[in-house]
């Protein structure tokens, strides 16, 4: 079968297809043709070798995958053989047959593709755990920053159909016009400053990190709630720690979400709950673009470059 791997830690160049024998699944696991994988920047950063979990060059990139079970390993009851599923793998996603751990499968609704399927996965279910932990509700203002990248435009659309207040923050008029499509009541154009002057949040949602860390935690309100679920933009400034002392007596909230820490029956509860919203129209699934397999490494570049809306998947 037809695979990518990361031949070394690098540039997107450093993703090359091959050829392998096809794997079969163990015992408690299920075989997976893959109609779609997911590409997102986690991939990009374990590409970079700035990901702790994979640890060396050589492996299958892809986190998040759906297609149908072919064959299934003891354990696993037969009749899942020929369903469409989703699935989550720490890695391996980028190939035409993936095996993966049962309890890691969701059965797909028959309304939606599997490209469609990845396009929400990873990043709705974080995006919904994320907003859960900050106390998500009616009335609630919240910030979303990176609201253009993949968990973003989730956090934006399941926020908004909870009845929340969205202020979404993002690069350019174009993006916030589709952003407010998705439910966002105000815009905030990150390249004009107008960063700077929000404020009143009951939660912030933060997708990047970096050094401006201390500037978006300055914009809660007091019982805030501040969900870190993405780091693409580094580690925060030193000055972090000062600022939440010095708004002690707001008594803030501070949270590194990773859903790594979700039990898989929580999240197949979650995904299932995401599935059928999106099957009755209250959230998008939103596939930016659809690559095969060969062209992983121009996926990546896209990635990079900051010009994806939704999700880019690759199709065996």
């Amino acid at each position: 079968m037809k695979i990518v791997r990361v031949t070394r830690f690098g540039g997107p160049e450093v993703l090359q297809i091959s050829d392998t024998p096809a794997p079969r699944p163990g015992r408690g696991q299920v075989l997976v043709a893959v109609e779609a994988a997911g590409v997102g920047f986690v991939d990009v950063m374990a590409r970079q070798g700035s990901y702790g979990p994979v640890a060396e060059p050589g492996y299958i990139p892809g986190v998040e995958i759906a297609g149908t079970i072919v064959d299934v390993g003891s354990e696993v009851d037969a009749t899942w053989r020929d369903r469409r599923v989703f699935a989550i793998c720490l890695a391996g996603g980028y190939a035409e047959q993936v095996a993966v751990d049962f309890e890691k499968v969701v059965e797909l609704p028959d309304a939606l593709s599997s490209a469609q399927a990845v396009a929400l996965g990873v990043n709705a279910m974080v995006a919904w755990f994320g907003l859960d932990r900050a106390g998500l509700g009616r009335g609630k203002s919240v910030l979303v920053r990176g609201a253009s990248g993949g968990i973003g435009l989730m956090a934006t659309q399941i926020a908004a159909s909870a009845g929340a207040i969205v202020s979404a923050v993002t690069s350019s008029a174009a993006r916030g016009d589709r952003l407010i499509e998705l439910g966002a009541s105000h815009i905030i154009n990150r390249n004009l400053g107008e960063a700077r002057d929000a404020s009143g949040y009951d939660m912030v949602i933060d997708t990047v990190g970096g050094e401006n860390i201390s500037d978006f935690v300055s914009k809660l309100n007091a019982n805030g709630h501040y969900v870190l679920c993405g780091g693409a933009a580094g580690a925060p400034s030193i000055d972090f720690g000062k600022t939440m002392l010095e708004r002690f007596h707001s008594s803030l909230s501070f949270t590194c979400f990773s859903l790594n820490s979700v039990e898989p029956e929580a999240w197949r509860q979650t995904m299932a709950e995401i599935f059928r919203l999106t099957v009755e129209k209250r959230i998008k699934a939103l596939v930016d673009g659809e690559l095969n397999l060969s062209q992983a490494a121009e996926a990546h570049r896209r990635m990079e470059a900051g010009v994806v809306f939704g999700k880019l998947v690759l199709v065996p």
